[in-house]
């Protein structure tokens, strides 16, 4: 659908006062892909954010294609959905389970310690993801198994939690999409024995552009650059993996099992129905 009025054709429509011709920016504003120059730092921050997933559309379009491809062949061969992320990492994890417009199908892997800030201290749970060998652990008590898709998010790639658990899962046969930021493989170093990052062990990688040390703003009055961008970035470029895989699904003749909100009138009627049909895929509603 070209979105151009009926009957229009192509360069017929004169620009109205004060607005460019050929579809140029008006002085001041952002080209396309670019961010803009907010004068703020709320402007600035969501300038950067802005241009970041703008990026991300346009660099990551194919690796989006294929893990939504791989989430609908996953879905589609009787397999499990999961999704695994550390700290702070874990909130774009989090964002795909048991969500409204989302695969009833995802289900999170849940690592004690690690999956928030909730435990005290909080450093504890930093502390975890550099213990060798507690992905091993994890992946041999979750049910997981061979034919199942892990999606793994870390933004840096680089403690071992999130390297082994993409060695350990393709292991036994699991596919693996790992979400990281590529910047920091080659800009830190790996924590974990192997010397490698979470890049390095996956079947399918998404980058999701953001900068070493996730901060997008400075100010000359404060010491440390501030304003994280990772998670907005994170978990939208997940929401555009799993559109895809939906209308992938769709376009097999496949009916995707997605969730509607429980605040819309038969939304609560409708995911009884998706759960019950789907409850061998779904770990979540388990006590």
């Amino acid at each position: 659908m070209s979105g151009r009025p009926t009957g229009e054709e192509p360069g017929s429509a004169e620009p109205r006062a004060g607005e460019p011709r050929g579809g140029e920016p008006r002085d001041g504003e952002p080209r396309d892909g670019e961010p803009g120059h907010g004068s703020t730092p709320a402007e600035r921050f969501l300038d950067a954010a802005i241009g970041l997933l703008r990026r991300v559309r346009d660099e990551e379009a194919q690796p989006i294609a294929a893990a939504g491809g791989l989430i609908a062949d996953t879905v589609a061969s009787g397999g499990r959905l999961f999704a695994f992320g550390a700290g702070h990492s874990s909130l774009a994890a989090q964002d795909l389970v048991y969500r409204a417009g989302g695969l009833a199908l995802m289900n999170l892997l849940a690592v004690p310690g690690v999956v928030g800030v909730d435990v005290m201290p909080a450093t504890l749970g930093s502390a975890l993801e550099r213990v060798d060998g507690l992905a091993s652990a994890v992946l041999d008590s979750s049910p997981l198994r061979s034919g199942d898709l892990l999606v793994i998010v870390s933004l840096s790639g680089r403690n071992a939690l999130p390297v082994e658990m993409a060695i350990n899962a393709r292991a036994l046969g699991i596919k693996v999409i790992g979400v990281t930021s590529v910047a920091y493989a080659s800009e830190t170093k790996s924590r974990h024995s192997s010397g490698t990052h979470l890049r390095d062990h996956c079947d399918l990688v998404l980058d999701s552009k953001i900068a070493v040390g996730d901060a997008e703003l400075t100010l000359d009055t404060i010491p440390a650059p501030f304003a994280p961008a990772s998670t907005v970035v994170t978990t939208a470029l997940l929401q555009a993996v799993m559109a895809t895989a939906a209308a992938a699904l769709a376009d097999r003749g496949i009916e995707p099992p997605l969730l509607r909100s429980g605040n819309v009138d038969g939304g609560h009627e409708w995911n009884g129905r998706v759960l019950r049909e789907y409850q061998d895929r779904i770990f979540y509603q388990q006590g």
